[in-house]
């Protein structure tokens, strides 16, 4: 079976705020997410509740839990099994918040500008 190839979304800057927060998260979360990444690259759009949801527009997100928090990152599909995680947060309600989303939207258009513009 293909793999997906899950990459980072980085800013013009360089930063790449996933990974940025992957960084921060203690060791039993990050280990967590990145075996739910893991799982998103061997399953791809197959992979679902409760590791990973739809949110709205394209934009879905994986999920991690360890105890009581929660931590999430947000990510889209490109076409040819490419996986491009956004960003990350920890969750405190029970929705994702809406400027989280319309975050990952806004860097989805950015990326696909980008990949315009290197045409």
């Amino acid at each position: 079976m293909d793999r997906f190839d899950v990459q980072f979304y980085s800013l013009p800057g360089g930063s790449e705020p996933a990974r940025e927060f992957l960084d921060s998260l203690d060791k039993k979360m990050r280990t967590k997410l990145l075996r739910s990444m893991q799982l998103l690259e061997q399953s791809g759009n197959n992979l679902r509740e409760p590791d990973s949801k739809h949110l709205s527009d394209g934009i879905f997100e994986l999920r991690a839990k360890v105890s009581s928090d929660i931590a999430r990152v947000l990510y889209f599909f490109m076409v040819g099994k490419r996986v491009i995680v956004t960003h990350g947060l920890i969750k405190k309600t029970k929705k994702t918040p809406p400027p989280e989303i319309e975050r990952a939207r806004k860097y989805r258009a950015e990326y696909l500008s980008r990949k315009e513009d290197a045409k």
